[in-house]
Parts: C-alpha cells; sequence; structure tokens
C-alpha cells in the first residue's frame, strides 16, 4: 500500500490525486498539510483525510508516508520537493515543474541522489487520446513532422491573490497554460527547440496574461505555441501536427475525458476518432503506481522536465520577460 501525503489543500486536489487515489486498493491518502489550521482540518474532513499538518516539513518527514503530492504553488515546488526526496519521499509535483530551469535541475539531481521517483503532474501525457496521436505520428505512416501548433486559451480573470496572477508565485499564462502546449510539442518531436520568437501580453508588470511563440527544430520542423488567461479569451484547447504526407489533430488534448476528437487527413480521405479511456488523472495516478512499483518508468520528470522549464525560460527571454 503506497501512502500519500499532500502539500497545500488545493483545489485540484480532489480531483488530481483524492478522488483517484479512492478507486484504487494500492494506495491512500493519510494526510494533509496546509499552514492554516482550519482550512487544512477543514479540507481534511471534507476528503476523509485523516491526519493533518500544519507545517509542511512535519508532513514531508512523515513516517507513514511514501508519496508526497506536491500541490502547491511553483514558488514552493523546488524547496519542498528536494526536502521529501532527502526525505526518503517519491515525490508527484504539479506542474510547472519549478520556476525555472535551474530549479528544475536542483529538483532532478536531488531525486537522483535519493534515487526515488519525481514525475511532473502533466496528466493529458498519460491519457490514451493522447498516447493514440503520438502512436500516429511516431508511427512515421504521415511522414515527417512539418508544422506543429499547440494552444490553449481559457480565461482566468485578475482577483487578489489569484496565483496565476502574481508573479512572486510563478505566476502568468505561460507558466500555467503554456507549459502544457510546450510539453505536447516537444514530446511530439522528441527533440528540443530553439525560440525563434515570442511574445507577450502583460497587465501587471511581468505577468503575462497571453503569449506567443515561434519554435525551431534541427529538423527542420517548426512549432507555434500560445496561450491566453485574457479575461476575454475564447476558449480554445487544441494541437495540430502537419507532416509530410497528412496531418493530425486532436481537439481538447488537455482534458480529453471531457470530451475530445482525434481527425486523421491523409491522400484527400479524412477520419475521425476517439481513444476510450479514464479521467486523466485516473491515468497519472495508475502511472505513478505503475512507476512506484518498478513496472514503469517515468514519462515525465527528469530531464523531460528540465528542458521544458529550459524552453520556458527561453520563451520568456525572447518575450523581453524575466524567467520566474
Amino acid at each position: 500500500m503506497i501512502r500519500i501525503g499532500i502539500l497545500g489543500a488545493a483545489k485540484i486536489g480532489p480531483k488530481a490525486i483524492i478522488e483517484p487515489a479512492a478507486k484504487r486498493d494500492d494506495c491512500e491518502i493519510v494526510a494533509v498539510a496546509a499552514r492554516d489550521a482550519d482550512k487544512a482540518r477543514t479540507y481534511a474532513e471534507a476528503n476523509g483525510i485523516a491526519h493533518v499538518e500544519t507545517d509542511y516539513d512535519a508532513l514531508v518527514h512523515r513516517k507513514d508516508v511514501d508519496l508526497i503530492y506536491n500541490a502547491l504553488p511553483p514558488h514552493r515546488h523546488a524547496d519542498l520537493t528536494i526536502a521529501a526526496l532527502e526525505a526518503g519521499k517519491a515525490v508527484l509535483c504539479e506542474k510547472p515543474f519549478a520556476m525555472n530551469s535551474a530549479e528544475a535541475t536542483r529538483m532532478v539531481d536531488a531525486a537522483n541522489r535519493a534515487g526515488k521517483p519525481l514525475i511532473e503532474a502533466f496528466h493529458y501525457r498519460f491519457h490514451p487520446a493522447f498516447l493514440r496521436v503520438l502512436e500516429i505520428v511516431r508511427s512515421g505512416d504521415l511522414g515527417a513532422i512539418k508544422t506543429m501548433e499547440a494552444v490553449f486559451n481559457v480565461s482566468i480573470p485578475y482577483r487578489e491573490g489569484e496565483l496565476r496572477h502574481t508573479l512572486e508565485l510563478g505566476g502568468g499564462a505561460l507558466m500555467d497554460l503554456g507549459c502544457y502546449s510546450v510539453h505536447m510539442i516537444r514530446t511530439l518531436a522528441d527533440a528540443e527547440p530553439d525560440v525563434l520568437s515570442a511574445s507577450a501580453q502583460c497587465d501587471r508588470p511581468g505577468v503575462d496574461i497571453g503569449t506567443k511563440a515561434h519554435l525551431g527544430f534541427s529538423s527542420g520542423a517548426s512549432a507555434i505555441v500560445e496561450c491566453s488567461m485574457a479575461e476575454d479569451v475564447d476558449r480554445d484547447i487544441r494541437l495540430e501536427i502537419v507532416c509530410k504526407d497528412g496531418c493530425v489533430s486532436l481537439l481538447n488534448p488537455v482534458h480529453p475525458h471531457r470530451g475530445h476528437q482525434i481527425t486523421i487527413r491523409q491522400g484527400g480521405h479524412e477520419r475521425t476518432e476517439t481513444a476510450d479511456g479514464m479521467i486523466t488523472y485516473e491515468h497519472q495516478l495508475a502511472h505513478v503506481m505503475d512507476v512506484m512499483a518498478g513496472r514503469a518508468v517515468p514519462l515525465t520528470g527528469g530531464a523531460d522536465a528540465i528542458g521544458n522549464m529550459a524552453v520556458i525560460d527561453a520563451i520568456y527571454a525572447a518575450a523581453g520577460l524575466s524567467p520566474r
């Protein structure tokens, strides 16, 4: 039985790990930590969690915890993930992995020293819909990749304390939304891109509400990454890959369990399909359990996590902003 502790009484917690864990018999949520004692107790009671800590370090060092789910904002990913690894825990860390690539490198180094799994929570990566698109592209049936486009636009209005609009916490559209788009493009290309150009729109100093970047690969392929959390933006979440002999697209790649469509065009013909699957977070936890049991190697984390943060850093720099 894998015993899980949650860092942060986060809104994402129930759907990301608490509900998926309740459907399994090989793991359980045993504790949650939040600095606000009342919030921690209320969260624990609402979610059936037996133990509460009001100190993050106390949770990290609990002897009845095997896996830490770091659901805190990005500015607390590096220090607490490293502390958890050094305490002998495996870690599932929310995206974006870190504030920047330097922090990501320190986190991965700590995981390597500890010999413990460190997985980035890109839940879409484990769903059969994305795996099917990846299979189509990597089969070579459509030929080599020419261009790709990954878009993640969804309104996240400003409010006081909203982490996505707070620079010091790791806010920004690219950090919260665009990290998915960057990851999809890198995964499909199976290579690291150069940032050819980038632009960003900010309504507060340093915090991008929208970012667009043009990426290039040594193969000659190119990609567009676009993300926006502007209050008036229309919801648009999609992935498109144009290859030498055809193209494939995935509508709603981030939450395919809420409805998705895979469209393949080749030789003047078009077909659509869907991929049966559970909720993305259920597939993610299944993968984590497989890694913990030695049945699989992590699909995220490690060099992949460092590479994703390096591209995010480079996009910010190209857009005239500082990395987080």
